[in-house]
């Protein structure tokens, strides 16, 4: 046990380490900084990914295949990396590299602290394991996409206030401009939202084959739902009414907020 809580504790200092060059990067421009974080970020991205596949392969060669509320955490944070590298690659906002990692970071910190053995199980769904695989990782991928979308709502948020009160400061140069944001917060719903659907329809389908219906009405179920009318709602706006700016960032952030109860209600939900 201390021999994993040591190891444990070389990958979270070494994310840390890498978070901080990154800030340092953001500060000051430092682009000898941003290289170390980014190596740093690889390495961690690397053993997470290897860690990943292990637990995969030996699930594999059991008779029954679990999944823990641990190992999809860890998921959760190797795609957050994932997805940071490739906005970093493409669409160079550095800003929202920083602070997708600031998220994967908390939740790796958190996660690896937390016992594997301990998390609660994600039993094999008794229509096919196939299901169970395709299921966890639209949702994952989904709720990837849409946190970095509420990321530029937040951020978005914040500019357009400063902005109003004519309070600008060098740090806000960082940011991206208003109209980049805007369209980067449509782009991670047109990807995020059909994922989230997929996900929802799988699981629909193997509650019905199963004659676990009733679990329709758990509280998963229906805050997804909240979730996606919210998300609906807002692509009206954008495509029909053609609204953007603050209140549309707002509406995002609200549809997310419905995103994070479901999150946080897997010990209240009987649907996993």
């Amino acid at each position: 046990m201390n021999m994993n809580l040591w190891i444990y504790d070389i990958f979270v200092y070494i994310y840390a380490l890498s978070l901080l060059f990154y800030f340092s990067d953001f500060v000051s421009e430092n682009r000898k900084a941003k290289q170390l974080g980014t190596g740093l970020l690889v390495f961690v991205w690397l053993i997470s990914g290897a860690f990943l596949i292990f637990r995969l392969l030996t699930e594999l060669r059991m008779p029954v295949f679990q999944f823990t509320t641990f190992d999809i955490l860890q998921l959760f944070s190797w795609i957050l990396i994932t997805a940071s590298f490739i906005i970093g690659r493409y669409y160079k906002i550095d800003l929202i590299v920083f602070f997708v990692n600031v998220i994967g970071f908390s939740v790796f910190a958190l996660n690896m602290y937390s016992s594997p053995k301990e998390g609660r199980s994600l039993e094999l769904w008794q229509a096919t394991r196939e299901l169970l695989y395709v299921h966890i990782s639209l949702v994952i991928s989904a709720y990837a996409v849409l946190t970095i979308g509420a990321l530029l709502s937040m951020m978005y948020l914040v500019v357009h206030h400063s902005l109003k009160r004519k309070k600008w400061t060098k740090w806000l140069r960082r940011f991206p401009s208003l109209e980049v944001m805007d369209r980067s917060i449509e782009r991670m719903v047109v990807i995020g939202v059909p994922l989230l659907i997929m996900s929802l329809a799988i699981a629909t389908i193997s509650l019905v084959v199963e004659g676990r219906a009733y679990l329709l009405l758990d509280i998963q179920i229906v805050t997804s739902l909240c979730a996606l009318g919210i998300y609906g709602y807002f692509i009206y706006q954008r495509s029909v009414n053609e609204r953007s700016g603050q209140k549309i960032a707002q509406l995002y952030l609200l549809a997310y907020a419905f995103q994070l109860i479901n999150m946080f209600s897997t010990e209240l939900s009987a649907f996993h």
